[in-house]
């Protein structure tokens, strides 16, 4: 490689390792831990490339590339930074960035970007050369960023490569009018990066909307969300869960915004499915696929971020929202919780099946269960152990019934009511079994008590059964089982997504 590079870092050991990774490959390199003196370089004409980081003593490396730009717009800026949030993405798209690479970036990757850059730089020159009107318009400043304060906007928490990946991604397509697929599997978090999207967009002051299958009721309702969404995001979720009868209606709704509205909503859609299989399999229209796939976000799971668990459980022992239940939550008379060196290990350890979600809920029932301002290992032992074995191991063999040790497929209810060591039945009504049952539970504990968190255990393990044999005996159709649970589908919806209850149409679950 030949060519030229300034490199803007404050970090003496990075200046170090780049100016000679970088002049073992041919490159001529200038090193500064100022931006004073990187922007008197640029002016001066040096340099084929800019590599320059964000905080600096002097300055903000994000905000000297408008400048560069102006004064050298064939001049590409790779920025690599510590602060490695989604905003900071965001705002080096924004700024036009050649190329984002957080800290701690590989070495090799960013010297094949730079590689790429530096022949940009030459086709940039050449360009110019040749067209002095080009030259013009590219040296017009550029207009600024928009501003956002991130507090305003829906942010999401992680530092791995994989979130790092998932912001720049994000970072490419939250301005395009393009649809937008958010897909991963349950828990990891895909309403919420459909919010940041929305809220991270030049679209968030317009109103945003996750869908109810249902749909607007009549013409009047739908004439209403018509107007509230006009420049916003519109958010379908779980679209391969829809009848073909509400698929029809989705589609003829969608139509109305393309005939009516100047300023159509974005679609974002969130699945776990693969719409690619069910447009195969017939279980989804093809005129509506075609409208909603367009630009993939793909969310990690938990267990292939594991780096940022420490992080979100911060976050989410911070949270005033913690279990939606209002300020506080998070917080014990007043003095902020925090975990021992010990908990933080046995949270990063654990498998979380449940992604997202299950390690929230986990944060959720240790602050309900400490009686500590610092939650310990044994308290995040003793929570762990009863969700992952279902109870605590006690002697016996009666464990395969106890409270939390019913899983789908192993007689739902009535494994966990009628099931007694003794092979005996219950007679009596269902608040009588379940008294017995946990009165046996308890005493099988002898002098100790069970695992903090029981009562979300018991009502864990009630309600798994009880969707399951609901859905089971409406044949999947969500709209039924609601009806027949007496509660609203948007309360159905939201359960069985806590629960991790996968819904299979038309057919018995297995």
């Amino acid at each position: 490689m030949d060519g030229t590079v300034l490199i803007a870092d404050d970090d003496r050991t990075i200046r170090t390792v780049l100016t000679q990774a970088m002049t073992r490959a041919g490159m001529q390199v200038h090193a500064t831990s100022s931006l004073t003196t990187l922007m008197r370089w640029v002016s001066e004409g040096r340099g084929d490339l800019v590599i320059t980081d964000v905080a600096m003593p002097d300055g903000n490396g994000l905000e000297m590339i408008p400048r560069i730009a102006e004064l050298r717009p064939e001049l590409p800026v790779i920025v690599i930074s510590a602060q490695n949030t989604i905003m900071t993405a965001i705002r080096a798209s924004e700024a036009e960035a050649w190329d984002y690479l957080p800290k701690p970036f590989d070495l090799p990757h960013l010297m094949h970007r730079s590689a790429l850059a530096l022949e940009e730089s030459r086709k940039r020159r050449r360009t110019a050369l040749g067209s002095e009107a080009t030259t013009e318009n590219a040296s017009a400043p550029q207009a600024p960023a928009a501003q956002r304060d991130a507090s305003e906007a829906v942010t999401l928490a992680g530092r791995s490569p994989e979130m790092q990946a998932l912001y720049q991604s994000i970072a490419r397509v939250m301005n395009t009018d393009i649809p937008v697929l958010i897909t991963g599997e349950s828990g990891t978090g895909k309403s919420r990066v459909a919010r940041a999207v929305h809220g991270l967009s030049q679209r968030n002051a317009a109103g945003f909307q996750i869908l109810d299958p249902a749909l607007p009721g009549d013409r009047q309702q739908e004439d209403h969300l018509l107007s509230e969404l006009r420049g916003g995001t519109l958010v379908i979720d779980e679209p391969g869960e829809y009848s073909p009868e509400e698929q029809l209606k989705l589609n003829r709704f969608l139509d109305r915004f393309t005939r009516t509205e100047s300023s159509e909503p974005r679609l974002i859609t969130t699945s776990q499915q693969d719409l690619n299989l069910l447009l195969a399999n017939g279980h989804m229209r093809a005129d509506l696929y075609y409208r909603l796939k367009g630009a993939e976000l793909h969310v990690p799971t938990l267990v292939q971020r594991m780096s940022d668990i420490r992080i979100l459980a911060e976050e989410f022992l911070r949270s005033d929202d913690l279990d939606d239940q209002g300020p506080g939550v998070g917080r014990s008379n007043g003095v902020a919780r925090a975990f021992s060196p010990d908990a933080e290990q046995l949270l990063c350890q654990h498998s979380w099946p449940g992604n997202v979600r299950e390690l929230k809920n986990t944060i959720r029932q240790l602050v309900a269960v400490s009686t500590r301002p610092v939650i310990s290992a044994d308290d995040v032992r003793s929570l762990l152990s009863g969700a992952s074995a279902g109870s605590v191991a006690v002697p016996g063999s009666y464990t395969s019934q106890m409270i939390g040790n019913v899983s789908p497929g192993s007689g739902g209810a009535h494994g966990l009511m009628s099931g007694a060591s003794d092979g005996q039945t219950d007679d009596g009504n269902l608040s009588d079994s379940v008294q017995k049952h946990l009165r046996r539970y308890f005493d099988l504990h002898q002098d100790s008590l069970p695992a903090p968190g029981l009562y979300q255990r018991i009502l864990k393990e009630m309600e798994i059964p009880l969707f399951e044999i609901a859905l089971e005996a409406t044949r999947g159709n969500q709209a039924r089982c609601a009806e027949l649970l007496g509660i609203n589908r948007n309360t159905l919806r939201k359960k069985l997504t806590t629960l991790d209850i996968h819904v299979t149409r038309g057919r018995k679950l297995m």
